[in-house]
């Protein structure tokens, strides 16, 4: 990118690979040298956690906050009702207002660990508060003749469902439009200049852009980050278990750690950019070692995070958790371990197989049954379906197996 910004806040999201977009970065980069801005993420109310797919622009927010600025969390009570379309291929499930005020509920917790709120500080708003009351016909006449269908069907979050010919409903096409009227509500109400959010969101962010400059004739900017795949391809954020949640009554600060630990070596250095806030120099340092120092920088990119979500004393017991459990086998005395070799392991493994031959299990059946009744954990995580695949990727770190209480076994990849 031969663009070199003057404001600290767009020199660190260059620097650190958060830069996926912008609508006009020269223009953008002299309004944040004008003083202090302001700037917002919209995040739908669907689940009671955020997740670690959300943990990038949250600290876009949290360095937009550092160099000065004031972030705006917005909470979509209004746009949870209707449904973010976005590169879905199903339509969203339509939650009740109470389902939607607990699940912000359960999200405030992780906000507040990266942000410092208050007066003059970061905000957190509720789009309900204007949607809710919107009047149609007027919203209509007002809002929607800004807007042209054949552009609306241009964007490729829509392309994508109608190539597929999979149906897009009505309420879903309402979707953009309202997105759009929140970036313009913010700028009116507490001069908001910039929306940023993943690059699926870029006609979204657009159509607020257009929309505000029509109607409120000001000049208003998107940024978007790049969609985080891991190097192997994988959506970042997936695990074998499912989202990695960001709330600790759903996911423990100890297998969040090992979340991190499990980093393939070739992101490592990415990972330590986007997610910690170490100089650059040192992650790129550390990105490029090898061998079994490699892994030293993995457990030190899992307590960084970790501490960032946790605090500094859950990341250090987690770190130390792990310690115990792989080096020392838990309770002092060494873990069993097997060993597979790519051969073994082949397209994918099932965890039936693994607890038989880690010898946890006597035989297939008594693995099922083990798994059935809720007595086995894979990395400490309860292990709920036996017919589980585990690929050579899942044994990038060694793989702890649990039957019980007190049975353990290690498993590597030779």
């Amino acid at each position: 990118m031969g663009f070199h910004p003057k404001s600290e806040f767009l020199h660190v999201m260059q620097e650190r690979g958060f830069i996926a977009d912008c609508t006009d970065l020269q223009s953008l980069d002299d309004k944040l040298m004008e003083g202090p801005q302001t700037a917002y993420i919209g995040y739908d109310a669907t689940a009671p956690s955020l997740h670690v797919g959300h943990q990038m622009n949250i600290m876009v927010l949290r360095w937009f906050q550092k160099t000065g600025h004031r972030p705006i969390t917005l909470m979509g009570g209004g746009t949870t009702k209707v449904g973010d379309p976005s590169f879905r291929s199903d339509e969203r499930l339509l939650l009740d207002g109470a389902a939607i005020d607990q699940n912000i509920e359960g999200m405030k917790r992780v906000f507040s660990a990266f942000l410092t709120y208050g007066d003059d500080a970061a905000m957190m708003l509720n789009n309900a508060e204007w949607l809710d009351d919107l009047k149609y016909l007027d919203f209509l006449r007002d809002i929607g003749r800004h807007f042209s269908v054949n552009r609306m069907l241009s964007f490729e979050s829509v392309k994508s469902r109608l190539d597929r010919e999979q149906s897009l409903s009505f309420l879903e096409f309402n979707y953009m439009i309202l997105q759009a009227y929140d970036f313009m509500e913010l700028n009116n109400r507490y001069g908001c200049i910039l929306q940023m959010g993943g690059s699926d969101q870029w006609g979204n962010i657009v159509n607020g852009i257009d929309l505000t400059r029509r109607v409120l004739e000001t000049e208003i900017y998107g940024l978007t980050t790049p969609l985080l795949t891991t190097s192997d391809g994988r959506k970042m954020g997936k695990s074998q278990g499912g989202a990695v949640w960001l709330n600790g009554d759903m996911l423990s600060p100890y297998e969040y750690w090992q979340f991190w630990r499990n980093t393939t070596d070739a992101d490592v250095g990415r990972f330590l950019k986007l997610f910690t806030e170490l100089p650059v120099e040192e992650c790129d340092r550390l990105g490029a070692l090898e061998g079994s120092e490699i892994n030293e920088a993995k457990a030190l990119l899992a307590t960084e995070v970790t501490t960032l979500l946790h605090g500094a004393e859950a990341a250090a017991a987690a770190a130390q958790t792990a310690r115990d459990v792989f080096e020392k086998g838990g309770v002092g005395d060494d873990l069993p371990t097997l060993t597979l070799s790519a051969e073994d392991v082949g397209d994918g493994i099932s965890a039936t197989q693994l607890f038989v031959r880690s010898g946890l299990a006597k035989s297939g059946k008594d693995a099922k049954r083990l798994i059935a009744e809720g007595g086995a954990k894979v990395d400490d995580a309860p292990m709920t379906d036996p017919g589980r695949i585990f690929d050579q990727a899942a044994f990038a770190a060694p793989l702890k197996l649990t039957a019980g209480k007190k049975r353990h076994a290690l498993v590597t990849l030779g």
